[in-house]
């Protein structure tokens, strides 16, 4: 029961101990609420017993909601609660205003204020020290950034927070995004503004998914906190089945795969890769079962602890590697983005039936991003070689300018996704291919043989691509990962850093080098790892009906029966935790 202890910590002094740390000020990795810890579960155990007594008195429910998802925000990210809760009294207020303005005109204005106030809160902790960065190098100026915030905070307060560096605030991308499609959705009159402040605070900051998501639209929960709280038997089972369903993904696949497999292999102690290809390629196929693990995994215990409280969110995830094609994948893997870019950038772009001033806009804005941060001044020629064969084909060719517009607007939306996941040259390059992918595909289809096709082996090897496209992307994703992890330790250079995914690749590629011999001797050294990677993806490929009848059975027992298979299970969960902790890998977006 070693693991266990170590997830009870039992040594601190007991349970009361553990509650004056948990509602302690102090902040920090030690401190903050994970979902993987005793202390985030001591902490929801004591906020549903005060929600039970609270739920009947909506105004009441929301407000304590609100508080305790402040607390929550609080302990991950300090201070930076306050711009969380100024953000959101911004955009109760521009929804508010736009709602009453008496001319088109004014709430245009008003919308371009929010967008522009939303973006800069992301651009400056996000992106601030990217651009920042590449502007030095290409100007050869050596400007500095300084915690503005930090500063101001620690003058009012007479605090002590760091400002030489800028942190960023946990779950920024997924808040301002909800913002946005509040204040957007009410310029639409899709919505009405929220009346009371305290539901529209709450529906921001409900903590269940504040930092990691999935992104929740109003129109789809605001509606849910004026309902009276039910809960019935099944769905209490079902809650419990997604929470625990989220822990065996999180610590025992995603957790385990990464410490005592993918980072023994993909991180070597220097540039050179050392082992045959094949190694590597399977090394892959584990970071992409960790990704999903992972992020997924942290979904469905925000959806379980959402329903607890009566709240639905829906589901961030269906089944990304059963994708038969690159397009199936995306409407598969984060939903809740995926729609997100569909409507509030895509769509206003033009979408699939025409462009916009903003597509060209974007496509200028993105081949300068490009120049500015990668300093290739060969994509001027590139940008001035596809401007002029456009001319060309809008002069020559029928419903060119449509076809165009709609491939254009769909590249857009994914390098932006892209950008969406991480202020790096890398990620821009990680969306763009998987958006020349999409391209590829659309027309692809047209002329394949056998994309209609629906016998065992047609399906095994639509799979088997979109899953090693996928998954080979992601070297771009992990980049960030090399650069702040083993490369950064090492002291290896940026250079260095930049070439491991074509490293990698070529080392695949040229050196795949396949043995029976070292096979089996690779097996009996990760024999764990690569028993728990395969019982993972099979248990992922299994079809939604035969995990359906799994959770009936469950639901179907008697309470006491639940209880005691659940905590058996959480004990055997707890086994796999390791002295190391590897954080969720979606709490930097």
């Amino acid at each position: 029961m070693l693991n266990l202890a170590l997830f009870l910590n039992l040594e601190v002094g007991g349970f009361f101990n553990r509650f004056s740390t948990i509602f302690s000020a102090e902040i920090g990795d030690g401190s903050s609420l994970v979902f993987t810890k005793l202390d985030f579960w001591l902490f929801f155990l004591l906020v549903m017993v005060v929600f039970s007594f609270l739920h009947k008195k909506k105004l009441v429910r929301s407000i304590f909601l609100t508080v305790v998802s402040c607390f929550f925000f609080f302990k991950t990210s300090g201070l930076y609660v306050l711009l969380l809760l100024i953000s959101v009294a911004v955009n109760y207020f521009l929804g508010k205003r736009i709602y009453v303005a008496r001319s088109e005109l004014r709430s245009k204005w008003i919308i371009a204020f929010s967008a522009i106030f939303n973006l800069l809160i992301l651009g400056y902790f996000k992106y601030a020290y990217f651009f920042t960065e590449s502007f030095n190098e290409m100007f050869q100026t050596d400007y500095e950034l300084v915690n503005q915030f930090a500063l101001m905070g620690n003058g009012f307060f007479g605090s002590g927070t760091f400002v030489e560096k800028i942190l960023l605030p946990v779950g920024v991308s997924f808040f301002t995004f909800q913002n946005i499609s509040y204040v957007v959705d009410i310029f639409r009159k899709e919505i009405k503004p929220v009346k009371n402040f305290f539901d529209y605070t709450f529906f921001v900051t409900f903590f269940p998914q504040l930092v990691m998501g999935p992104i929740v639209r109003a129109r789809d929960f605001i509606p849910q906190i004026s309902e009276p709280f039910h809960l019935t038997k099944t769905e209490f089972s079902w809650s419990v089945i997604q929470i625990v369903k989220g822990l065996i993904k999180k610590i025992v696949i995603a957790d385990f795969l990464v410490v005592y497999f993918i980072d023994k292999i993909l991180f070597p102690e220097s540039s050179v890769f050392s082992e045959p290809g094949f190694t590597y390629v399977i090394a892959m196929w584990a970071y992409s079962i960790h990704i999903y693990a992972d992020f997924s995994g942290y979904t469905d215990i925000a959806i379980g602890l959402s329903r607890l409280m009566g709240f639905k969110l829906k589901p961030n995830f269906n089944s990304p590697y059963k994708a038969l094609n690159v397009a199936d994948f995306w409407r598969r893997w984060h939903i809740s983005l995926g729609s997100w870019l569909r409507d509030y950038l895509y769509i206003p772009l033009g979408g699939n039936r025409t462009g916009s001033l903003g597509s060209y806009l974007a496509i200028l804005i993105i081949f300068t991003f490009l120049i500015f941060i990668t300093q290739w001044y060969a994509l001027l020629y590139v940008y001035g070689i596809l401007t002029l064969l456009y001319i060309i084909g809008y002069l020559t060719i029928n419903n060119f300018k449509k076809y165009v517009h709609r491939d254009l607007n769909l590249i857009i939306t994914m390098v932006v996704g892209g950008l969406w996941h991480g202020a790096s040259e890398n990620f821009v390059i990680w969306g763009a291919m998987n958006g020349c992918a999409l391209l590829v595909y659309k027309y692809w289809k047209r002329i394949s043989f056998y994309e209609k096709s629906t016998t065992w082996l047609a399906t095994f090897w639509k799979i088997f691509l979109t899953f090693n496209f996928i998954t080979f992307t992601r070297v771009w994703f992990k980049l960030d990962e090399v650069r702040k992890g083993p490369f950064n330790e090492t002291g290896l250079a940026d250079a260095e850093a930049d070439a491991y995914p074509i490293q990698l690749l070529k080392r695949i590629w040229y050196n795949f080098d396949f043995s029976v011999a070292y096979f089996l001797d690779f097996i009996v050294v990760y024999q764990n790892p690569l028993i728990i990677m395969v019982c993972g993806f099979i248990v992922h490929m299994l079809p939604n009906k035969v995990k359906k009848l799994w959770e009936n059975a469950y639901s179907a027992m008697p309470i006491w029966m639940q209880a005691i298979s659940v905590g058996i299970i959480i004990i055997l969960i707890y086994q796999a935790i390791g002295a190391e902790q590897p954080p969720f890998v979606y709490l930097q977006f």
